[in-house]
């Protein structure tokens, strides 16, 4: 069986969608399928071919600040995506990761060659540009042509309940739910060797870390303001920034409220690194701005940091990713307000400080381990991946 996966992203870059294609793909070619990739090149990878896996790059524009993220950008990648699809040896399946720009590409090729299309549905991509503010005659088309690649979809992958039910919503069908995680290996209690501590000191405790992108609607300028109060009382508490995003310069400009030292902002770093200083926090933080449209959303933050034995201080909604650091519980789950976070914070500091907390931490990345492991999500993945190209081979020998 040979499936083609379609993505602007892919690992070695640093993002959630990336590690989990890359472990879908693994998967697929651990079972004995052939994986092509047609993604965008990053830093030094170039196209490679390991076995059954090969990945071919492509050049792509890319934001100022090393996203693959616009119009621009999209198209730079949508528009030869096209004739890369048409041009490759005919798939039993392609695999489709959003923008809806590339699934719609995807979907004209794959029905032109007969081939069936798997969206993976990290999110809903229309929603996230009501969230940003675009103009109501892009979010209406948009709106329309990721219902349509939804519709079109021989099977749509969802990271979350909550994921499935707003693809039901727009367009009437049903997803599969994978569910979200990271990877294990490298997200884990244990610390990494090849010096990456080094490279991005741990601060001293107490210390919180936002590890992830800080886009509009995660809106993590609040735990700056929370961070000022908690100061008061725990004059020694810092905070420490990862992953860039649309807050980026926000993040950095309100680091100068303070100290040097005391709010750090860092571009995206490696998973090491990122896992380094999660394993070393007091709590990790993620946050969900509350009734924009995204209270649906659980965070892979969540996942990387209770992988790596560190409770979550979340803040947002009082929905999905509030239940799941309830459910066991993985942390604190605050409103999305400085001083209810605080008051979290500060819990997370003196409850660090209590005899037994390793125990606790212990039971954090347990759940991780059973819950949050990719390989599990890839596996799920693989089944469903699998299933629509036996189906199609089938098609082809009646």
């Amino acid at each position: 069986m040979r499936v083609t996966l379609a993505t602007r992203i892919f690992a070695p870059e640093p993002a959630a969608a990336a590690f989990r294609l890359a472990a879908l793909a693994d998967d697929l070619v651990a079972r004995g399928h052939e994986v092509d990739v047609l993604t965008t090149r990053y830093g030094s990878a170039h196209s490679e071919q390991h076995g059954r896996l090969r990945v071919r790059r492509a050049r792509v524009k890319r934001s100022r600040d090393g996203f693959v993220r616009g119009y621009v950008s999209y198209l730079s990648f949508d528009v030869p995506l096209f004739f890369r699809l048409l041009g490759t040896r005919r798939p039993d399946a392609v695999v489709v990761e959003p923008p809806p720009t590339t699934g719609m590409v995807a979907t004209v090729v794959c029905a032109l060659r007969r081939v069936p299309v798997v969206w993976y549905a990290a999110d809903v991509w229309s929603d996230a540009a009501v969230i940003a503010g675009a103009p109501r005659s892009v979010t209406s088309v948009l709106r329309r042509v990721e219902s349509w690649v939804l519709r079109s979809a021989a099977a749509v992958l969802a990271v979350s309940p909550e994921v499935a039910d707003r693809v039901r919503e727009l367009s009437g069908r049903e997803a599969v739910v994978v569910g979200n995680g990271v990877d294990t290996s490298v997200f884990s209690t244990a610390a990494t060797s090849g010096g990456h501590a080094e490279s991005a000191p741990a601060p001293p405790a107490p210390s919180f870390v936002y590890a992830g992108t800080s886009s509009e609607f995660q809106g993590a300028a609040v735990f700056v303001d929370a961070l000022a109060i908690v100061r008061q009382q725990h004059p020694d508490a810092r905070l420490t920034v990862l992953g860039g995003g649309q807050d980026a310069a926000l993040l950095t400009e309100r680091s100068h409220e303070f100290d040097t030292g005391v709010v750090t902002v860092l571009a995206r770093q490696s998973p090491q690194i990122a896992a380094e200083l999660l394993r070393t926090a007091t709590a990790s933080l993620a946050s969900i701005v509350p009734g924009v449209g995204y209270d649906f959303a659980v965070p892979t933050k969540i996942f990387a940091s209770t992988a790596c034995g560190t409770p979550v201080i979340f803040a947002g909604p009082d929905a999905a990713a509030a239940r799941v650091v309830r459910s066991s519980p993985l942390g604190w789950a605050s409103a999305y307000d400085p001083p209810a976070i605080a008051a979290a914070m500060s819990e997370a500091i003196e409850a660090a400080q209590i005899p037994g907390h390793r125990t606790v931490r212990a039971a954090v990345a347990e759940w991780a381990e059973q819950t949050g492991s990719l390989s599990g999500v890839a596996r799920r993945a693989a089944d469903v991946v699998e299933g629509v190209a036996e189906q199609r081979r089938g098609r082809g020998r009646s």
